[in-house]
């Protein structure tokens, strides 16, 4: 299993909409530097939480969700 997070996730922790929107975006950009070339998909919204917390600087794994890794 793999740890995702999406925009509404960052809402509920108190992050504002754009805000969220923005850090998904940065975090898709981390990914792509990674060379996970798939983040590049305007329309995808799940991102590792390791690239959040990257960005972020402190740890989301406690509210980040599971899906199938594959």
């Amino acid at each position: 299993m793999k740890l995702v997070v999406e925009k509404n996730v960052l809402i509920e922790l108190g992050y504002g909409k754009y805000q969220a929107e923005d850090i998904i975006r940065q975090a898709k950009a981390v990914m792509v530097s990674k060379g996970y070339v798939y983040y590049l998909n305007k329309r995808l919204g799940l991102v590792p939480v390791e690239a959040v917390e990257e960005i972020l600087g402190y740890n989301l794994k406690s509210i980040a969700k599971e899906v199938p890794h594959g």
